[in-house]
């Protein structure tokens, strides 16, 4: 830090010039994440100060979070009880807003080693969890964190996973299934169905990691089963700040029952509040108040619409791929295409190198990773895909 401050001028010019090293998403392929909805920035600016860790100074921003969560338990249809309504929990549903699908992921877990080892003298072995092989990053965190063994199921022809898999991984020790609705690498979503006859049958939680998915499944035209209604759901991780249009960092953990937050609870005697159910002390109220704005502004029909534009736009990729000589790995599901390509890894890198493409790269099979979002057009689709031929075509 320097001895003397220095004018606005030359710290907004330091400022933009770090900016311009940014990548802007007009070429970004790669991401789940757009631009934030102009109605949720100005509304995240106005509440930046609140801090959501103490929510006794700031109500206002603490009504828009349960707001939020009231919109977000309505769209994963949250079962109706007549729990009372308190610091986390909303008429009819409870969680809170997190950093995003990590954090989400983190607590669901947490939860379920909180319930099923509370009031045993020590458990038998080590907790597991079983995911699929597919699942986020995040889950090694979890084990990494928590002394928790992941367990990984194969996966399908599909890509989704293999439920006789699931099935020969669980034992005494098994805490939770984790099925996921929009997987990272190939935008599939698990059979949260049969995962949840399963997770019923041998009396254990199933969390859904919805993080991506969650804006998507319910406006496709045929939504697939993955939320509350599905009876063994226990808790569903969504994000508002990627097809939900929010600010970053916005996302939501929500649970079917009050005894998870009741498992997650933490003394807080020094605040205004008496305890605390989340990970992070210090909690943005800007990130309730953008994912409330824009909520409130497009609602179901302006959600439908950002969805038909994406999935329009995956079509249009398939289709142009396929006459171009490049077939999916599958059929895409959401608005994510992978794509057999020669040498993806080079191809990747030629993309970037000579087009400024920026795509990533699925684990197994190799192929190419296309997220088609809010922020592509159908001009970017017809550029990359010119693009693309001179690259494998060269290789």
């Amino acid at each position: 830090m320097n001895e003397k401050g220095l004018s606005e001028k030359e710290i907004f010019s330091y400022l933009e010039d770090a900016k311009s090293e940014d990548t802007n998403y007009h070429r970004v392929l790669s991401s789940m994440c757009t631009h934030p909805h102009k109605i949720a920035i100005e509304a995240n600016r106005l509440f930046i100060e609140a801090n959501l860790g103490d929510l006794g100074l700031f109500f206002g921003a603490h009504r828009l979070e349960k707001e939020v969560v009231r919109m977000l338990g309505k769209l994963l249809h949250a079962p109706s009880t007549d729990i009372p309504s308190g610091d986390s929990c909303e008429s009819s549903v409870c969680g809170y807003l997190t950093t995003g699908g990590t954090e989400s992921n983190i607590q669901a877990v947490r939860g379920m080693k909180n319930l099923v080892t509370a009031g045993k003298k020590g458990f038998e072995g080590i907790p597991n969890v079983i995911i699929p092989e597919s699942a986020h990053f995040s889950f090694d965190k979890v084990a990494d964190m928590m002394g928790i063994e992941v367990r990984r199921a194969a996966l399908d022809s599909e890509f989704r996973v293999d439920l006789a898999s699931v099935e020969e991984l669980i034992n005494q020790n098994t805490i939770g299934l984790v099925g996921i609705a929009g997987n990272t690498e190939f935008g599939q979503i698990d059979p949260i169905d049969k995962l949840s006859e399963i997770a019923l049958e041998n009396e254990i939680f199933l969390h859904v990691d919805a993080a991506f998915g969650g804006f998507v499944i319910p406006f496709l035209e045929k939504p697939h089963p993955f939320d509350f209604e599905v009876p063994g759901v226990t808790s569903i991780a969504i994000d508002p700040h990627k097809m939900g249009l929010s600010t970053i960092p916005s996302g939501a953990l929500l649970f079917r029952s009050p005894s998870f937050l009741d498992s997650l609870k933490v003394s807080t005697p020094y605040l205004t509040t008496k305890a605390q159910f989340t990970l992070t002390g210090t909690r943005s109220g800007a990130s309730a108040a953008a994912t409330y704005a824009v909520m409130k502004y497009l609602g179901y029909e302006g959600y439908r619409k950002n969805v038909q534009h994406c999935m329009q736009l995956t079509s249009k990729m398939v289709t142009e791929a396929r006459k171009a000589g490049f077939e999916p790995l599958i059929e895409p599901v959401m608005n994510v295409v992978a794509l057999k390509v020669p040498n993806p890894d080079l191809v990747r890198i030629q993309l970037l190198k000579r087009f400024g493409w920026n795509v990533s790269i699925t684990r197994t099979p190799r192929a190419l990773r296309l997220v088609l979002m809010p922020h592509n057009s159908p001009e970017d689709i017809d550029a990359f895909l010119e693009d693309l031929k001179k690259v494998t075509a060269e290789i």
